[in-house]
């Protein structure tokens, strides 16, 4: 599984450039590399699995985490495309997009969390997903958040999680 656990909060010209460039290399690189070296090794014996942590992050732009959610989105493009490409290899790829979640990531990125869900309680539907989707979007909080922004148009979804980004961010 690459589970990059990497983001920042607030706004995008205040980030610290360093650190900015250090999650484009765990959330980016890493996951670049860890795919093709597992992928290789998972065509080579006809099966297999990766799953890529996404994120509810990497179906739009999202202000206040611009450059987060935009390696999210490469996480999540990756995935898609790779499980196209290495299902006749036996090789399994599933995205897994979760919202917020206790894992330290909020300290990490600089966030106040109000609901979240617990890592324990998101295992169970990724790993059952594995497979049988190319996405999932694990536990209720995931879906819920997911899919009461699909019926919007994209500008209108940007715009509600800039405002809440704003809210979440620690200044």
């Amino acid at each position: 599984m690459a589970s990059a656990g990497f983001g920042s909060a607030g706004p995008f010209l205040d980030a610290d450039i360093s650190s900015e460039t250090e999650m484009l290399m765990v959330n980016g690189r890493a996951v670049l590399q860890a795919c093709h070296h597992f992928g290789r090794r998972f065509r080579e014996r006809g099966r297999g699995g990766l799953v890529l942590l996404s994120s509810i992050a990497a179906f739009q732009g999202m202000p206040y985490a611009a450059h987060y959610a935009a390696t999210k989105a490469y996480v999540q493009s990756l995935a898609e495309a790779l499980q196209v490409e290495l299902r006749a290899d036996g090789v399994d790829v599933l995205a897994a997009a979760p919202g917020p979640t206790h894992s330290g990531f909020a300290a990490r990125a600089g966030m106040r969390l109000g609901a979240a869900s617990e890592p324990e309680a998101l295992a169970q539907p990724i790993l059952a997903a594995l497979g049988r989707q190319t996405t999932v979007l694990p536990g209720a909080l995931s879906r819920l958040l997911s899919w009461s922004l699909v019926p919007l148009p994209r500008w209108a979804r940007v715009s509600i999680m800039g405002t809440v980004m704003r809210g979440m961010a620690i200044h």
